[in-house]
């Protein structure tokens, strides 16, 4: 039996449609069931926290588990492996950060390449980097402090929480953009680095603000600067790097990313989710006690912040010449 030419067209267009409509209401449905959050590193810290903030919030607004599994190993990338490899359904997430980005290039060879491999679904907060110095330092400026180092090149130490690590490669664009000389001393974890500063066996360390802003506080430590553009809320009184040296920005960041192959739908429904977590009271309140900036973004504009520092690390490991432990 042949069918009307015009019967013919709409049962073909129907049919054309059918992946597309399925695909869309599949999307809708989603989750029907826990979705795994892999998180790089050891319970109890920033990461880790952050994660299980929005997995209780992303759990509450869809009906289903969202559950974290703690994969440390490698400054994030045992985790970031385990993601990239798994189905492309929206049921497994990872936790990105800045070290993702940093990894990109101080690993020689690695088993998976961000950009190539990770869909960006959406950021969620800022933490930015501070400057603190042990106040035995005769330096109440960045500029002071410039000068202290020039006059002493080689006697200055300059701790972090290990090589490659957020502390060591914002020192490392301090040398880059200013030229000065400062002996690297890396150490197994920022609460060693941090107390060895307060002790004045080290001199400076650039860390995340939640690390330090306490001792900040106390007098402990003196706050040179903040390394972003303009003041911030929670250290008011400290200024920006940029005034001092333009253009210079470092931040510890965390976002969600999934398998390449991730259906659009499905992150843009976890974008909007974590979006509207962001706004939250509760939400920024918690964020905030660790000196988080809300960060809402769009898949597109998130890719684009994960690929500007994916470039700007580069250039500062080679500079530095750093490798992994």
């Amino acid at each position: 039996m042949k069918l009307p030419r015009r019967r013919f067209l709409h049962l073909a267009a129907a049919a054309a449609a059918l992946p597309a409509f399925s695909r869309v209401a599949w999307a809708q449905a989603y989750p029907t069931r826990p979705v795994r959050w892999i998180v790089g590193f050891s319970p109890g810290g920033p990461t880790d926290i952050t994660a299980r903030l929005i997995g209780q919030w992303l759990s509450s607004r869809l009906g289903q588990s969202f559950v974290i599994e703690n994969r440390p190993g490698a400054a994030g990338n045992v985790a970031a492996e385990a993601v990239v490899r798994a189905p492309a359904d929206g049921y497994t997430l990872l936790m990105v950060n800045n070290s993702n980005a940093i990894n990109a290039s101080l690993y020689d060879r690695l088993n998976y390449n961000l950009a190539r491999d990770l869909a960006p679904v959406a950021s969620v907060y800022r933490v930015p980097v501070v400057m603190a110095i042990n106040p035995s330092v005769p330096a109440k400026s960045v500029p002071e402090f410039i000068a202290f180092v020039k006059a002493n090149p080689g006697r200055v130490n300059m701790a972090s929480s290990g090589v490659g690590t957020t502390p060591h490669v914002t020192g490392e664009l301090f040398k880059m953009m200013t030229g000065v000389n400062m002996v690297h001393v890396p150490y197994r974890g920022a609460a060693p680095a941090v107390t060895d500063l307060i002790a004045g066996q080290v001199q400076v360390m650039f860390d995340t603000m939640s690390a330090s802003i306490e001792y900040i506080r106390s007098g402990k430590l003196r706050a040179l600067a903040v390394a972003s553009s303009s003041r911030i809320e929670a250290l008011p009184d400290v200024p920006p790097m940029a005034d001092y040296v333009p253009g210079f920005e470092s931040s510890s960041w965390q976002g969600i990313g999934v398998p390449r192959a991730t259906p659009p739908e499905i992150i843009e429904k976890l974008n909007n989710e974590v979006n509207l977590g962001l706004v939250d009271s509760t939400v920024k309140a918690r964020l905030a006690e660790f000196g988080g900036v809300p960060l809402p973004l769009k898949p597109v504009d998130f890719g684009k912040l994960i690929a500007d520092e994916t470039e700007k690390w580069a250039k500062v490991i080679k500079f530095s010449g750093a490798k992994p432990d």
